[in-house]
């Protein structure tokens, strides 16, 4: 029996840690063990913000390192002495992927490659690479299992069947203690705001269009990003959880049109900022997965309802202007301009 692991005391290295997930990751991981130490190893590119991390950059438990999990030295510095590794390094903007793979191929399956190289050679004590319920492709109905055939429909979710399968095979092979998991769509604080809830948000608060794909149909399933660190700690302090795979689900499904409804209702503004746009290549009509082997593992049930984390995650980017109007010019902006521009 694989024995889960006590975090208190712990030193986990926290890869992409300046970015959306990670950043919520490491501010859990403070708040709930206050003896754990926490490395954070991120490149910072467009999305990776060191003001994410502001709450610890003074706490004597933490440490930074700038630099890429493709860079075998830098992965090497960054890892030395952790006991966990959590990784959530990844380029994740199926919108970007489109546009340019390259950078996908390379951090979400070189980079992941690297990192199992090095937690290898070091022996840490379990390693969690951070999947997506991508991986699976388009569910027309029912929810896929840990089991059901990967078919990914676009770079962002092939790259990352790349790095999942590769965590599995360190396992099988060189008994890497590995973790798999594969999340349904995340929100909250702190979210880059190309990605579908800050970029809604934050356009109707400067009462720009929200630009909606298609008919607006598509439908994801949606967890709270604390629900998500909830959920892979759980995974870590758990018996037996080597080798195997977790889907992480919210058990919310919401189309595209209900997300900017609810937006709009709860900042009063018209629904004529709805704007239907040309659909994307590719873009699968609806995600599920089903979580019950988490559940039968750990335990773990999302505590946070739908309605209650929405309402608080636009009542954030309302009171962080500070943090999102910065980041809304310069690269965002010409971004926004070559996806939505034209359309």
């Amino acid at each position: 029996m694989a024995k889960g692991l006590d975090l208190a005391g712990a030193h986990v290295l926290v890869t992409g840690g300046a970015g959306f997930i990670g950043s919520n990751f490491v501010h859990h991981l403070r708040a709930r063990f206050p003896g754990t130490r926490v490395t954070v190893l991120d490149k910072l590119t467009y999305a990776g913000n060191l003001a994410n991390l502001d709450p610890v950059k003074d706490d004597a438990c933490y440490r930074f390192v700038k630099g890429d999990i493709c860079d075998p030295a830098i992965v090497g510095e960054a890892m030395g002495g952790c006991d966990i590794v959590v990784n959530f390094a990844a380029e994740t903007h199926v919108d970007r992927s489109i546009e340019s793979a390259q950078e996908f191929i390379l951090t979400d399956t070189v980079g992941v490659f690297v990192l199992l190289e090095e937690a290898r050679r070091s022996g840490v004590k379990r390693f969690v690479q951070v999947s997506t319920d991508e991986v699976y492709g388009e569910i027309l109905s029912g929810e896929a299992t840990e089991e059901a055939p990967l078919l990914a429909r676009n770079p962002y979710a092939a790259s990352k069947i790349g790095g999942d399968r590769l965590a599995y095979a360190y396992f099988a092979t060189y008994g890497v203690p590995t973790i798999v998991t594969r999340c349904s769509n995340n929100f909250g604080p702190y979210q880059f705001p190309e990605k579908l809830i800050p970029l809604f948000v934050t356009n109707a608060l400067e009462d720009k269009k929200l630009p909606v794909y298609g008919s607006g149909t598509n439908v994801r399933d949606w967890i709270h990003v604390e629900d998500h660190c909830r959920a892979i700690v759980a995974l870590l302090e758990a018996d037996d959880t080597e080798g195997a795979t977790f889907n992480i689900a919210g058990g919310t499904e919401r189309s595209v049109l209900d997300i900017a409804g609810a937006i709009l209702a709860h900042l009063k503004k018209p629904a004529e900022l709805l704007a239907h746009v040309t659909d994307r290549p590719g873009h699968d009509r609806r995600y599920a997965i089903n979580a019950s082997r988490l559940e039968r593992a750990t335990g773990f049930r999302p505590s946070i309802p739908f309605e209650t984390g929405i309402a608080e995650t636009i009542d954030w980017y309302v009171s962080r202007r500070d943090w999102w109007e910065p980041i809304r010019t310069g690269e965002f902006r010409h971004y926004y301009e070559r996806t939505y521009g034209s359309r």
